[in-house]
Formats: structure tokens, sequence, C-alpha cells
């Protein structure tokens, strides 16, 4: 069972901080966007407000002077002309005024003073101005300088005074929005400042909570782990820190524990398996001197066996040559019984031996070239064929690595059992043919013959296992066996296709060397070869020669005046079941 495990897990402490920092961060984010709207808003009164409005009191006062200046020169000189100033000086001071208003919405009290200076240049230019305008040109300009008096100019100074008082008021606001300005700006820095800060000391944080929460307890349960990876498997496993990671150590140990009892039945099974080994060591010693005796029995069956089985055999036949038709007929059935079952004892000694050497006398494995195998086993199967008017045809075949005397024994036991199991009044025909599947040459042996009923295609191949009687079919029962041994120990495996449409097809597989494969892999596939024919490529004195004079050899297709044929591969018989 898993352990009860309280506290805050690593994923709560770590979610708190981070949602701890995130609040004070956007907290931080909120106050610092007012402080830099306001600082904006300070910013912009500055530049847009403050700073017209201290230039246009200048234009203000210089608009009054420009009044005072053309009305003291009218007086003087009387010209209509000096009055250009005044008027324009007039029009000035009303766009000036209009133009402050428009800036004052959030100065009040710049904007009073401003109406101070309006109204003071209103009553100057209504008490002063003008009746020195009107005087003088009604009655001159010694009674319009009469008017200008040092009353005037102290009328005058009063709105000049009062221009100064509004460009004060003015420079005040702008002074304040610059001390907001700077206090906003501080602000903000010192708010970025605590931001940082915050950033720096969350970090601390979380890098001294890793430490301790995490770093520490993994190095722990890892040196723990090294200690039992190093052998201590009763080693306990104990992990301290958050939730997670006491039930980290919890897995890991019951892991351990798993571990030692798998390697505790290991060892047990290990203890058996030597056991079972030195048993097995035992039966294979004794399976060698099987093995010896068995050579030994072979020897014996070879020399010692072959020896009266030919002395019986020779003596029976010299009894049926000389005595044929001396005795009555019984007596030459019976000799004939006795010259038959020596002569199939001897095939069938024969035919064992062959069957006990394949893969015990070897000569290597070499580079065979079918195509040649093909062309000796047609000499060896040509007095059958020309007997059963069969006709043997291949394709081009491949080269393989093999034993040439075991790889002509299996063709000719193929080729022949093809001749012998043919249908009555239909000449047989045999095909050889190969095909690349992946890494391996599927070599086909296709005839015409009577075929095998599918439930009898895995029997075929097991030795003495006959499907007829010796009297319809004549033979030991052991050539298919020896293909099949054949072809296992070429590193292949064989067959019966038992869907082809008539006859029977029989199809083994040898590795294929690996340049074939190569090539094969990277050149297009190659056109189907051109068939050969047997009797194009074995003269019939070739054949003629390769059939061997011992009688007792493998079984061949019995002719109507004499004895069955038999051939030889190499030192091997050739044998057909």
């Amino acid at each position: 069972m898993r352990p009860v495990v309280g506290g805050w897990s690593l994923r709560r402490r770590v979610i708190t901080l981070l949602t701890v920092v995130g609040v004070l961060l956007i907290g931080l984010a909120v106050a610092e966007a007012v402080v830099a709207a306001r600082n904006r808003t300070q910013i912009d009164a500055i530049l847009n407000q403050t700073g017209p409005l201290r230039v246009q009191s200048q234009e203000l006062l210089n608009a009054v002077l420009d009044q005072e200046t053309a009305v003291r020169g009218y007086a003087v000189s009387g010209d209509p002309d000096d009055l250009g100033p005044y008027e324009t000086g007039l029009d000035q001071e009303k766009a000036t005024i209009a133009a402050m208003r428009a800036l004052l919405d959030d100065y009040p009290q710049i904007g009073q003073e401003l109406r101070t200076v309006e109204e003071r240049s209103a009553q100057w230019r209504q008490t002063v101005a003008e009746p020195v305008i009107t005087t003088t040109e009604q009655e001159g300009t010694r009674a319009g300088q009469a008017l200008v008096t040092e009353q005037a100019r102290q009328r005058f100074d009063q709105v000049r005074s009062a221009v100064g008082d509004l460009q004060k008021e003015i420079l005040a606001a702008r002074e304040r929005a610059a001390a907001d300005v700077r206090n906003s700006s501080n602000v903000l820095v010192v708010l970025l400042i605590v931001a940082a800060l915050v950033v720096v000391v969350a970090g601390a944080v979380l890098l001294l909570s890793l430490d301790r929460m995490v770093v520490r307890p993994l190095t722990g349960l890892a040196t723990q782990v090294r200690e039992v990876a190093e052998g201590d498997y009763q080693h306990r496993i104990a992990t301290v820190g958050p939730p997670e990671f006491i039930r980290l150590g919890y897995d890991v140990d019951a892991m351990r524990q798993k571990i030692a009892s798998d390697l505790a039945e290991v060892r047990e099974a290990r203890e058996r398996i030597e056991w079972v080994n030195s048993q097995l060591q035992k039966q294979a010693e004794e399976l060698t001197r099987s093995n010896r005796d068995l050579e030994q029995f072979a020897y014996v069956a070879s020399h010692d066996l072959q020896e009266p089985l030919r002395k019986v055999a020779s003596f029976c036949q010299l009894l049926q040559r000389r005595y044929a038709g001396q005795l009555d007929e019984r007596a030459d059935q019976y000799i004939a019984f006795a010259v038959d079952g020596a002569q199939r004892m001897q095939r069938l000694i024969n035919d064992l031996l062959a069957f006990s050497r394949i893969g015990r006398l070897t000569t290597g494995f070499v580079d065979v070239d079918l195509n040649k195998v093909m062309g000796d086993v047609a000499g060896q199967t040509e007095a059958a064929r020309q007997y059963a008017d069969a006709e043997l045809t291949w394709t081009e075949l491949p080269v393989i690595r093999g034993e040439e005397p075991l790889l002509t024994n299996l063709l000719a036991n193929l080729v022949s059992n093809s001749i012998k199991f043919r249908r009555p009044d239909v000449p047989p025909k045999v095909h050889i043919s190969a095909r690349l599947v992946d890494a391996e040459w599927e070599i086909s042996c296709q005839d015409n013959g009577i075929g095998i009923e599918p439930e009898f295609a895995d029997k075929i191949f097991v030795i003495f296992q006959r499907l007829h009687s010796k009297d319809a079919y004549p033979g030991t029962g052991i050539g298919l066996a020896i293909v099949k041994k054949i072809v296992e120990y070429h590193g292949g495996r064989v067959w019966v296709d038992t869907d082809v449409p008539e006859g029977t097809a029989i199809r083994f597989t040898l590795p294929a060397r690996p340049e074939d494969v190569e090539a094969a892999a990277a050149t297009d596939p190659a056109e189907q070869p051109q068939e050969a024919t047997a009797g194009d490529t074995t003269p019939a004195d070739e054949a003629s020669s390769a059939l061997p004079e011992d009688p007792a050899g493998a079984d061949q297709p019995d002719r109507a005046d004499g004895p069955p044929e038999s051939g030889r591969t190499g030192d091997m018989r050739e044998t057909v079941g």
C-alpha cells in the first residue's frame, strides 16, 4: 500500500509562491500604469498648457504696449496712420485673450488674473486712450497731449501690473506642474525598483525552496539508488521532502523489493538450470557414446553385413540362373523371392548409410553452380528418362553455397521421384525452376505425375514412410527423407505445394549469397531465363557413362527386361523414396 502523506505538495507550494509573486507584480504594474498616465498628463500640461500660456501672456503684454505707444504717438503727431498699431494691438489682445481662455479649464486662478487684465485694459482704453484719440481728432495735438497726464500713466501701469501678475501666476502653475512631473517620475522609478526587488526576492525564495524541497531529496534518493545498483538490494530506500518525493521513494523501494525477489527467483532458476545443464551434459556424453556406437554400427553395416548379403544374393542369383526351369515352379518362385529380398536389403542398407552420412562426412561449403549440377542429374537419370520417355527441363539456376555431392543427390532424388510416380500412358515432364524470395532461393521441382493428396503432404518426408505398396512403386521410403535432411543441412526448408493444378510440386529454399541479394536489390527484375532441356545439354554417352555398374543402388523404375538401374552422386547413392 502507498503511504498516506500529509502537508503541501510541491506543486501546491510552487503555485502558491508564483501566485503571490504574480499578484504583487500585477499590483505594481497597475500602480506604475496609473503613475505613468498621471506623469504623461502633467508633462502634457507643461508642454501644451502652461508653456503656451507664458508665450501668450507676453504677446498680451506686447499688444497692450503697442496700444499705449500708438495713442501717445497719435497725440503728438495727430497723424491717423499712427493709430494703426493701436487697432492691431487691440485685435491682438482680443485674439490672445480668447486663445488663453481655451487653455484655462484646469487653471481657475490664472483665469481670474486674465479677467483682471482684461478689465483694467478696458478701463484704460475707456478713460485714457479713447478720450485722447477723440480730443486729438477734434481739438488738435495740444489738447490731446494735455490729457496724457500722470494719472493716465498710472492707469496704464495698473494694466501692466495686472499682466505681470498674470505672468507670475502662469509661472507658478508651470512650476507646480514641473514639480508634479518630478514627483510622479520618482514614484515610477520607486515602483520599478520595488518590482525588481520582488522578482529578485521571489527568485531567491524559489531557488532556496527548490534546493531544499527538490535538489536535496533527489540527491539523497539518487545516492540510495546507487547503493542498490551496486548490489545492496536489501537497502531500504527512505525519502524526505514533498509528498510527491515520498511517494516516489516508496515506488522505487517497491521496485527494489520486486527486483530483489526476482533476483532470488533467478538465482533459484540458475541453480536449476545448472543442474539441468549438468544432466544435459551427461546426456550429451551418453549421446556422443551412442553416436560412436552408431558409427561403429554403420561401419559394420557397410562391411560385415554387406558381405553375407552379397554372398546370399550372389548364390541366389547363381541358383536362379543355373537351375531356372529345372526345378518346379514353386522352387523358381522361392529363389526369386530370396534374390529380391537380398537386393532390397542391400538397397536399404545403402540408403541408411547415405542418410546417416549427411552432415557427418562433410567436404565443406563452396560455391556450387546448380546449372552444372542439373547437367550431372540429367546424366544420372538418362536411362530412366529414356525408359519412361520423360522430359527434363530447367530454367537458369543460381549459384549457392553448399556441398556439390549433396545437392546433386538432392536434385537427383527429386527428378527420379517425379519420373517414377508418373501417370500411366502419360509421358512424364519434370521442370526445375528457381526464384529469389527475400534472402533465399526458392527452388521448385514440378511434374505432371500422380500428385499427392494434401493430407499426406507432411508424411512423405518421414523416413520409411510409404504411400504405395512396393509392388506398385518400388523403393525403400528413404529418398524424400534424405531430401529433407540435405535441405535442412544447408539451412533451408522443404514442403509440398498442394495448390498446383496437376502433378506434384516440391519446393525447397536455400540461402542466397549476399552478393546475389545486393545485386537483386540494386537492379530491376531480370527477364525470365530461357529454359534448358536435358536432351540438349547431356549427350547419351555421358548419361550411360554416369550409370554405375553396381546393381544394388538406389531405386529406379524397373525395366521389363532387367533389374532397376541406379546411379551415384559422389560417394553417395542416388535414392528415390
